[in-house]
């Protein structure tokens, strides 16, 4: 009895929900499995000469079915998910050897079917043994993300070797699952992904988090129900440590990692999981691999430990400041200006007024505004000379930065004895300028006797968001030491002594320019932008 009213229940059920379904007009798609596989490889290196490949290895599929959404390669003991149904494999066994290999096409609802093809490749590749030693120090070494290094995760076009269109800053990332992921290699071919690193033992799998694409990590992964980022990118997708394993080849004469199943270095992007080694040292690679999108992901991995990249100051006795919360004009006592017009030996387009249309207090913040004016330009330079001058410490300001093309905003220091001495003599710490051009990237740079005139010095780190968000731009400056850092995270270092003007006091200097050397070409139709600081600290 108790089967049977089960049985009644759930048939109450199916009838209800299906006339529910159609009084809304539901439509269902028809489950339909896929059929007309075709499967197309490329073996890198074949020729009439050598029709099994050039020793490499590697073998480029693509497959196409009907009604497919993804495919799934099975070869050599390896699964390999592939939605657009292009997957390179790497099969490193030396000698001429035929290989199974079974593509499934996946439809909707789950839904399969598969062909199996052969193909014979010969390989001849014999790693370097240096290579060998690099990755895994003859026995087990751990590999992370140089989260402290500029440059250490981005993107560029496909046939780039460097991330031209973004590259992250350091520690750039940090909310992300990222950081804490290690790779351990070891040297009978398996890879242990340890997805935590807190824990200090390989052996012991731990839950963590990794970051990555939204779309190939629901289709390899899969969908758990977490929000993405704006980005569509999942920045901490909840992964347990895995196994693996990895093998080297060298298409084309470059030398390349490849993973088994869904191995990742970083950041997921699908793929062919495969990875070019762009660079290497004994402590430090940069890797490319081409994503499920089509464009080149890289990033930098090094075995050295943990480097605390944070700005943990001295200097911690707060001596001055000013927090711009009187309306009105620059407080006198603090500020004077830099007036007209020259070029200012840069080439520079405005000239530089003391108006409330170029520099006002409103609103708790400093607004510098340049202003297009008939055929030419104004705007602002402030300066604490003769008023606010200091010698050593850390020196914090608080900006969001001009978004407009052809604008040059500076914030900067000069030697108190500027008028005296003159440039480049006094010395200058460019605590922060960002070209005309991008507005993704700052930089920062010092400028004395023999580096001068475009040189000295200089660090640039990319910072997607200098012209929407507020940030911190600070310089410690000591006798022994001068580092840069944007929002306490240090991104340059200068070694100073008792032979450069970096010992004596210096003033700030506040500005827009328009055009120049760093300003480059202005926007034509240019009506106007600002410099916002919220505040200028200086602690001792």
């Amino acid at each position: 009895m108790k089967k049977n009213k089960i049985f009644n229940l759930l048939f109450v059920l199916i009838v209800t929900t299906f006339f529910s379904c159609q009084e809304n007009e539901y439509q269902f798609g028809e489950i339909v499995a896929p059929s007309n596989i075709t499967i197309d490889f490329q073996i890198v290196g074949a020729d009439a000469a050598n029709p099994n490949g050039d020793g490499s290895g590697v073998v480029k599929f693509s497959a196409k079915a009907d009604n497919a959404v993804s495919y799934t390669f099975y070869t050599n003991d390896e699964k390999k998910v592939s939605p657009s149904g292009i997957q390179t494999i790497n099969y490193s066994t030396e000698g001429t050897i035929t290989y199974s290999v079974n593509v499934v096409a996946t439809g909707t609802g789950g839904i399969s079917s598969s062909k199996i093809i052969e193909v014979t490749v010969f390989s001849s590749y014999a790693p370097p043994a240096d290579l060998i030693t690099m990755l895994t120090n003859d026995s087990s070494q751990t590999w992370r993300v140089k989260s402290e290094a500029p440059g250490h995760f981005g993107v560029g076009p496909e046939t780039e070797t460097s991330p031209i269109w973004y590259a992250a800053a350091p520690g750039e990332k940090s909310i992300t699952g990222m950081y804490d992921d290690a790779y351990v290699f070891n040297v009978d071919g398996t890879i242990k992904y340890i997805t935590n690193s807190t824990n200090d033992d390989p052996t012991i799998d731990v839950s963590g988090t990794i970051f990555g694409q939204a779309p190939p990590m629901d289709q390899e992964l899969g969908n758990i129900g977490i929000a993405a980022n704006p980005g569509n990118e999942y920045e901490n997708y909840p992964l347990d440590d895995f196994d693996g394993t990895w093998k080297l080849s060298a298409p084309n004469a470059q030398e390349t990692i490849s993973l088994s199943g869904n191995g990742f270095f970083g950041f997921y992007v699908g793929g062919s999981h495969s990875y070019q080694i762009i660079t290497r040292s004994a402590t430090e690679m940069t890797l490319k691999t081409i994503g499920a999108d089509g464009l080149a992901w890289f990033v930098v991995l090094t075995n050295e430990p943990v480097v605390n990249n944070n700005l943990n100051s001295a200097y911690n006795t707060l001596v001055w400041e000013d927090d711009f919360n009187t309306d009105g004009a620059p407080n006198t006592a603090n500020w004077t200006y830099d007036l007209g017009a020259g070029g200012w030996g840069n080439n520079e387009l405005q000239t530089y007024t003391n108006n409330a249309e170029n520099v006002i207090v409103e609103g708790g913040m400093l607004k510098i505004k340049a202003k297009a004016n008939g055929s030419g330009y104004t705007s602002a330079r402030l300066k604490s000379e003769g008023l606010q001058e200091f010698t050593y410490g850390r020196y914090e300001v608080r900006a969001k930065l001009p978004a407009s093309q052809g604008t040059w905003p500076a914030i900067w220091m000069l030697g108190a004895n500027f008028s005296t001495v003159s440039w480049p003599a006094a010395g200058e710490i460019d605590i922060m300028e960002q070209t005309g051009a991008d507005k993704t990237q700052v930089l920062s740079t010092l400028h004395y006797p023999g580096n001068f005139g475009g040189g000295g010095p200089s660090e640039k780190t990319t910072l997607a968001t200098s012209t929407t968000e507020f940030h911190n731009y600070t310089v410690e400056w000591s006798a022994t030491k001068i580092k840069f850092a944007i929002d306490d995270v240090v991104y340059h270092t200068f070694d100073n002594d008792s032979t450069t003007p970096f010992n004596a006091d210096f003033f700030f200097i506040l500005n827009v320019a328009m055009g120049g050397t760093l300003g480059g070409t202005v926007d034509p139709a240019f009506t106007e932008d600002m410099m916002e600081i919220d505040y200028v600290k200086v602690f001792q």
